[in-house]
């Protein structure tokens, strides 16, 4: 991560941790509860709203599989 970087989410002025495209976070953020503070391409999170985040997309892509008949 980019040294000064800070988490995406409203409110949050901790330092980022990871980074997601837009497009992906944007449909989870509704779910997660949390609104995003940017508008690049790139979705930057601190390691308290990664685990939010990675608990919906784990459950996302897995209907996503199934949906598709793919082994999950």
């Amino acid at each position: 991560m980019k040294q000064g970087r800070s988490c995406s989410v409203e409110g949050c002025n901790n330092p980022a941790a990871r980074s997601f495209p837009q497009n992906e976070i944007a449909k989870l953020s509704s779910k997660v509860g949390f609104t995003l503070s940017t508008t690049g391409r790139r979705v930057y999170l601190c390691e308290k709203h990664y685990k939010q985040v990675k608990k919906e997309l784990k459950k996302t892509r897995k209907l996503e599989k199934l949906r598709q008949g793919l082994p999950f």
